[in-house]
């Protein structure tokens, strides 16, 4: 028994080290992963791409429901979401089990890539507009005179003061 009682204190040392040891590890990568996540760049590459999801179901709704429809209308009530190849038809086995056809769903290749378009070109306007501010600041900027260094303004001082006692 007496053998028992310190093998056991031991052990709840171990562990009691072994807590303190894991403890500060996950705190340390818990500090180190908050100060990655709360960087500019990763914030706002979060609120991009929760905007670029929400952009991207409001263009789907766009094309499948407002540009789609007229577009089938004219090219003779033509419903895009419905065009497919059937490769192969539905059919039953003889088990009785139905099989579902095999088809090259074309149509809903047709309305993504009207998605994907209005999108890019979306996202090209909104560079555009960037890019024309960028420009314009930069302009600005290079209009206006460079700000004198703290070592140019105390010579232009001391030039100044040079002038002024030539003058007399």
């Amino acid at each position: 028994m007496n053998k028992i009682i310190p093998k056991i204190s031991g052990l709840l040392q171990n562990r009691n080290y072994l807590f303190t040891i894991i403890k500060t590890k996950l705190m340390s990568f818990l500090q180190e992963f908050k100060a990655f996540a709360m960087k500019g760049n990763v914030v706002d590459m979060a609120v991009g791409i929760i905007i670029g999801g929400a952009f991207g179901k409001i263009v789907t709704s766009l094309v499948e429901d407002i540009i789609m429809p007229p577009v089938g209308l004219l090219v003779g009530g033509v419903n895009f979401s419905r065009l497919a190849i059937t490769l192969k038809p539905a059919g039953i086995d003889a088990t009785g089990k139905v099989i579902e056809a095999v088809k090259l769903n074309y149509g809903n290749f047709i309305q993504t890539t009207i998605d994907f378009l209005i999108i890019s070109f979306s996202i090209f306007l909104a560079i555009k507009a960037l890019n024309s501010l960028r420009k314009k600041q930069e302009i600005q900027a290079a209009q206006q005179p460079p700000v004198p260094t703290k070592e140019e303004t105390l010579l232009t001082e001391i030039r100044d003061i040079l002038k002024g006692k030539e003058n007399r």
